[in-house]
């Protein structure tokens, strides 16, 4: 399996790394493209180095390289995961704007059916938010904010984090073991 993944410049820039940590246990091949912004939240919000998380992909580029294999629709992918999308890059790709890798990559995905998750991050939302994720969402692009859930009784941040990352992988079909399934504990 190959796949994109762009992480933007909005507040839980983990779910992106940890998506990355997890697809490169699993064997999947990665695209990973990083937002100017997404680049600065993960100084802000974690100790993870640049580095690191480009060591976690299988090929990076960067955001302004509009001559990356993945802006066109024949390099072969399985689909594309953005981690989080900002509201930014939602309104891009629901517009068809693509002044940026990730929004062009996404386009790409979207112009050859190939599945798209977009892990939005905002709250509250607007009208034009949730105008651009029905846009979107009636193409067939699946919205999948990483809303917490409680019936695993989550411990840590990392629990929250695994379970927003585990229902992006459901997506694909990938067996991850990064939550228990509804049905396999006790009431």
């Amino acid at each position: 399996m190959k796949l994109i993944v762009g992480i933007t410049g909005s507040t839980g820039v983990i779910y992106g790394v940890r998506l990355l940590e997890v697809l490169k246990k699993l064997g999947v091949e990665t695209h990973l493209i990083m937002s100017e912004w997404a680049i600065k939240c993960l100084a802000m919000e974690t100790e993870f180095q640049i580095g690191y998380v480009k060591s976690l992909a299988t090929t990076t580029s960067d955001e302004s390289n509009m001559a990356a294999s993945v802006s066109s629709g024949t390099h072969k992918v399985d689909g594309m995961i953005v981690a989080p999308c900002s509201m930014k890059t939602l309104s891009a790709i629901a517009n068809g704007y693509d002044d940026t890798l990730v929004a062009r990559a996404a386009g790409v995905t979207i112009k050859e059916s190939r599945k798209l998750i977009l892990m939005v991050r905002e709250t509250p939302l607007s009208a034009i938010h949730l105008e651009n994720m029905l846009k979107l969402s009636r193409l067939g692009i699946v919205i999948l904010p990483p809303v917490t859930e409680f019936y695993t009784k989550p411990k840590t941040i990392d629990d929250i984090v695994n379970h927003g990352v585990g229902k992006c992988l459901d997506q694909f079909n990938l067996e991850h073991g990064l939550y228990p399934r509804w049905g396999t504990f006790k009431l």
